[in-house]
């Protein structure tokens, strides 16, 4: 299963976006994808943001689809992501990409699609060594 994160739906929505295509390909021609309940709303805030509320109105179509397996976090997730953001403060994890490693972490979840390196790669996950990061 792929993680999908935030960046990966904004550069979708934005033709304007630096990483664009290889996002909008990666989210075709994969089928084993996946978002954290979590993603979801900070997704849709900086579409509708950005290029307006038929944008957000696509990307909700999108990810409600089917070919999106919706991840609810539960107490654990929800208390790993702050044991996160205690451990990486100089980081400064927030909250959204702490959850999305405490669920990957929870469901054994390798695979993250992610623009922001930076985080996942620095965080030593639970489950594995490091985290596989795409695109």
């Amino acid at each position: 299963m792929l993680l999908i994160d935030t960046g990966i739906f904004v550069a979708v929505a934005d033709r304007d976006e630096p990483h664009h295509n290889d996002c909008a390909a990666l989210l075709r021609t994969r089928s084993d994808l996946a978002v954290t309940a979590t993603v979801i709303p900070e997704a849709a805030w900086l579409i509708e943001a950005r290029l307006g509320p038929a944008a957000e109105a696509r990307f909700l179509t999108l990810v409600t689809s089917s070919r999106f397996t919706i991840v609810d976090p539960i107490n654990v997730d929800y208390q790993r992501a702050i044991a996160l953001i205690r451990t990486y403060t100089d980081l400064g994890l927030g909250f959204v990409d702490a959850s999305i490693i405490a669920i990957a972490e929870h469901h054994g979840i390798r695979e993250i699609a992610t623009l922001n390196h930076r985080d996942f790669a620095v965080v030593r996950p639970a489950h594995c060594e490091a985290l596989d990061l795409v695109p």
